[in-house]
């Protein structure tokens, strides 16, 4: 069985593969927990792991560490490359390029092979251009629902609500009558507009014909303003399989 990891800033997103596909998946606050959660279920049964990540360099060598130690498995790691799956990075310093931005964009371009849009929504919004011809063209990073939200909350003192309360303000899209609802509402409002907008750059990057993936923690919202979005939520794990081949897959 293969063990996949999406080592984001925030937690650890896993999944393990076996012969007939995606057997389980999971997410973790910590290397620990992580470690807790796959000896629960897993053993004695996993054979090799790859993963990327975002996270510092020790950081990152400790938890493949932990695991080598814990499930007697190797782990290999996405590293940052110019080309990839037939996609040239565009950035000026193709290092610089986060590894999970990277690899859902050779994900959505393996899914199309040609031109693409794509969009991580989480604690914060990555989107990314590729033209037919599989050239990236860069993109644009701005604060997700999470962050605009915990920033409101943070430094603007009559600004206090809780979970269940911006749950259900955020149903509707109509002028918010109460704190809750006018700071989710908003947020939302701004995250379609930014939505909206990359669209439109789209199409006039890469011809009106572009494929649009979404993917991230808001992705299934975010698809009710493009309905002809696909939504893949396993973006960055399809492009760490390529960039981090394995024989036998099972």
């Amino acid at each position: 069985m293969i063990l996949e990891l999406d080592c984001g800033n925030s937690f650890i997103k896993w999944r393990v593969l076996a012969a007939g596909g995606s057997l389980a998946s999971g997410v973790a606050d910590n290397g620990e927990e992580l470690v807790r959660a796959l000896a629960d279920r897993f053993s004695r049964q996993l054979s090799v792991c790859r993963l990327v990540s975002v996270r510092a360099d020790d950081e990152t060598r400790l938890l493949c560490a932990a695991l080598t130690e814990r499930f007697n498995i190797d782990c290999q790691v996405a590293v940052p490359a110019q080309v990839l799956g037939g996609v040239h990075n565009g950035y000026e310093d193709y290092q610089r390029l986060g590894l999970d931005r990277w690899l859902a964009v050779v994900g959505a371009y393996s899914l199309e092979q040609g031109a693409c849009l794509v969009v991580d929504l989480g604690t914060a919004i990555t989107s990314d251009f590729v033209d037919g011809g599989g050239a990236h063209l860069g993109g644009f990073i701005c604060p997700g629902m999470p962050l605009m939200r915990s920033q409101l909350l943070t430094h603007t003192r009559r600004i206090r609500y809780d979970n269940a309360a911006a749950q259900q303000a955020g149903d509707s899209l109509v002028p918010g009558r109460s704190t809750a609802e006018a700071v989710e509402r908003g947020c939302r409002l701004m995250l379609r507009g930014f939505v909206n907008t990359q669209l439109e750059l789209a199409r006039q990057q890469c011809g009106a014909d572009v494929a649009v993936f979404l993917t991230g923690g808001d992705a299934a919202m975010a698809a009710e303003w493009v309905p002809a979005a696909r939504v893949v939520p396993d973006l960055v794990f399809i492009g760490l399989a390529i960039a981090c081949p394995l024989g036998g897959e099972s």
